[in-house]
């Protein structure tokens, strides 16, 4: 991957460091881009640190994902911290000097899902560096409506990475955890966070299943109680074991493979709860009738963050001491590093990469 810099004008007044999709392709593009400016209702914020996400990577790849999606030119990225830089005029909840972070789901407000309290499957949706000007960049803008001020006891690099970790909060306490057992397929970051989630809200036990050594090393490390290879362990076979042949009370499906959504189910007791978060590269094909209809299983659809229950539980999840996320921060770089971190993130070597300004 070659990480291109381009210059849009001589004129480097009112620019900004940004890190851009210019061209529908493969690659990045390091450019001066102008510094946004809002309306009276939005928040300009001063990025400081920023992570790196799956989606970031489809982006880059330009996948058949990416191509159907995004428009270019685009900033991308979503993941991220900052100082609020500017106001609106009628801009209240913060002010210059706030840290915050935000809700990347910029939501309508008006529509059917809005106005029932379902803003995170608002039906005008628009997603921060998807389908609107992202956070690689020096400057990022936000409605008030999406911007959340941070507890002074929150760190920087943790703060980068509520967007990710709101999804396995939600996720994790989509329905009764204390006392219940658990699967989580899947230990990408994401994965990882939700064991920790999972234990820190009361679970009994927890299994965590991946074929990445390293992902798996940071599920336990994150509280996991049997870790689970999938290119060397018989999954449902050790799960039913471990589990006096009940199998779990909830599962959470994060890789969006094939082959866990079939394991994932044949390892859940019956009336059990199947949460899914990781999405499939294709349609998949299930025995609805054995697996969902007989087994009584809730199956739940998990999209995003729910605004702004899940940001609540979060934070009093960090502040009350009982989760700690730094396991999954595997690497803190610059920003200059970025090519670098990409390419790292693809790797698998990595957990959850943030990356700090590092130029004033």
């Amino acid at each position: 991957m070659t990480l291109e810099t381009t210059t849009r004008t001589n004129v480097k007044i009112d620019r900004m460091w940004a890190i851009e999709k210019s061209k529908p392709e493969a690659g990045l593009w390091k450019i001066q881009a102008p510094i946004p400016s809002g309306g009276p209702k939005d928040v300009r914020i001063r990025v400081t640190a920023f992570a790196i996400c799956g989606t970031d990577l489809h982006i880059v790849d330009w996948d058949r994902w990416a191509a159907s999606r995004v428009k270019t030119p685009l900033v991308f990225g979503h993941e991220f911290t900052g100082i609020v830089d500017s106001v609106g005029a009628e801009v209240k909840a913060v002010r210059p000097g706030d840290r915050v972070t935000g809700e990347t789901h910029v939501y309508c407000g008006l529509c059917y899902a809005c106005r029932r309290g379902l803003q995170h499957l608002c039906y005008n949706v628009e997603i921060l560096g998807v389908d609107r000007q992202g956070a690689f960049a020096d400057y990022v803008l936000l409605p008030e409506q999406n911007v959340w001020k941070l507890h002074p006891d929150i760190p920087e690099e943790i703060a980068a990475v509520h967007d990710p970790l709101g999804n396995a909060v939600h996720t994790a306490l989509a329905g009764p955890v204390a006392g219940l057992k658990f699967a989580v397929f899947g230990c990408g970051p994401i994965g990882c966070f939700a064991v920790g989630v999972l234990k820190a809200s009361g679970a009994a036990w927890v299994a965590a299943v991946d074929k990445n050594p390293l992902r798996l090393e940071i599920a336990e490390r994150m509280g996991a109680d049997l870790t689970l290879n999938v290119q060397r362990d018989p999954i449902v076979k050790t799960i039913l074991a471990s589990t006096d042949g009940r199998g779990v009370d909830g599962m959470l499906e994060m890789s969006g493979h094939p082959n866990s959504f079939r394991e994932g189910f044949e390892a859940l007791a019956n009336g059990g709860r199947v949460s899914l978060l990781g999405i499939p590269s294709k349609p998949l094909e299930i025995d609805v009738a054995k697996e969902i209809i007989f087994r009584g299983a809730v199956v739940q659809g998990i999209n995003g963050r729910l605004i702004f229950d899940t940001w609540y539980r979060m934070e009093a999840l960090l502040l009350s001491g009982k989760l700690d996320v730094k396991p999954v921060l595997t690497h803190v770089m610059g920003w200059s590093d970025f090519e670098e971190a990409v390419e790292l993130q693809r790797s698998g070597k990595a957990g959850k990469i943030v990356l700090k300004r590092d130029h004033p």
